[in-house]
């Protein structure tokens, strides 16, 4: 409570946040601790020894000192923070949190290093030049399904002399989406008809009955490659297949409630995953149902985003 209450962190903070300057803090360094004691050890000999030049110096170096103060503090105030992107990932992968920082000042800012406050010394560095902008992709580990939020960061800079440090905080509005870890050795397709690999059915399949333009999903084997090799791309020429007829695919059903119930829910969404990953592999259109969700019959990119978002967050709270 009393870092909450001191450093004015907070839970959240949506949008573009801007690092005014009672945001910034500053402590001297170690290096600035021992320099505060050489210029004490300075003023010292210059007050018992009346020597003119060592006061001369003794005050120059202090200035030099309090404008290093200022400047590392300016450094790093007045930026404006803002969320970046965050792809989904599987269970076990680092997710990466993408973070902007935008400099609207006439003054290019140096060494500043970001990191996950919990990380310590886990921090990368960048340098925003004058009117300008910069990213940096802080990693996280993932243990479980579901939404991990970004941690606090923390942002510091020792810029221009290292005698001083300045610091803030920052809690950004950014989560990324943490699909189940896929089943290693996953048991075959649910399949429900006879369909083989190709996504073919084995009844009829021997029946030849011509030649079709390619379609999305029709398997490499069935291309028609002699009829390929006589047409040529200038003349208007496209990918043909063969078609057999009696091919139809069959359903492709992955509900959770045909999984043996003995299995813990984990390890049935992780099966699950893996099946869906499989039939995007073979371009096999699949049904998901998962507790009161149903997705229809589909195929593609956006469907398996759907579905696994759908598996990330099944008995999630909120979800």
């Amino acid at each position: 409570m009393l870092d909450r209450w001191l450093f004015q962190l907070k839970d959240k903070e949506a949008g573009e946040v801007h690092l005014v300057m009672r945001r910034v803090f500053i402590l001297p360094t170690r290096p600035g601790m021992a320099f505060v004691g050489l210029l004490l050890i300075m003023l010292i000999g210059s007050v018992n020894y009346n020597l003119g030049l060592g006061f001369v110096l003794t005050f120059f170096t202090g200035s030099c000192a309090v404008v290093d103060m200022y400047m590392t503090a300016k450094n790093l105030a007045f930026l404006h923070l803002a969320p970046g992107r965050a792809q989904p990932v599987f269970a076990g992968d680092e997710a990466q949190f993408e973070l902007l920082v935008r400099n609207a000042t006439p003054r290019d800012r140096y060494a500043i290093w970001l990191g996950f406050q919990d990380e310590g010394d886990a921090r990368q560095s960048i340098d925003v030049a004058a009117k300008g902008s910069a990213a940096v992709v802080l990693s996280r580990p993932t243990t479980e399904r579901g939404w991990l939020a970004a941690p606090r960061v923390r942002l510091s800079t020792r810029f221009p002399l290292g005698l001083f440090g300045s610091w803030s905080y920052w809690q950004p509005d950014l989560k990324v989406l943490v699909y189940p870890q896929p089943e290693l050795t996953p048991p075959p397709l649910p399949t429900t008809g006879a369909a083989r690999e190709d996504g073919y059915g084995t009844v009829g399949l021997d029946n030849f009955s011509g030649i079709r333009n390619y379609q999305p999903g029709d398997p490499m084997r069935h291309l028609a490659w002699r009829q390929i090799a006589r047409l040529h791309p200038a003349d208007g020429g496209n990918l043909v297949s063969k078609h057999f007829e009696g091919g139809a695919v069959s359903d492709l059903l992955l509900d959770l409630k045909a999984l043996p119930p003995l299995l813990d829910i984990e390890v049935r969404l992780s099966r699950l995953t893996a099946w869906v990953l499989e039939a995007e592999r073979r371009a096999l259109p699949y049904t998901l149902h998962v507790g009161h969700r149903e997705i229809a019959q589909g195929l593609g990119e956006a469907h398996c985003a759907e579905c696994l978002r759908v598996l990330a967050l099944h008995g999630k709270e909120g979800a």
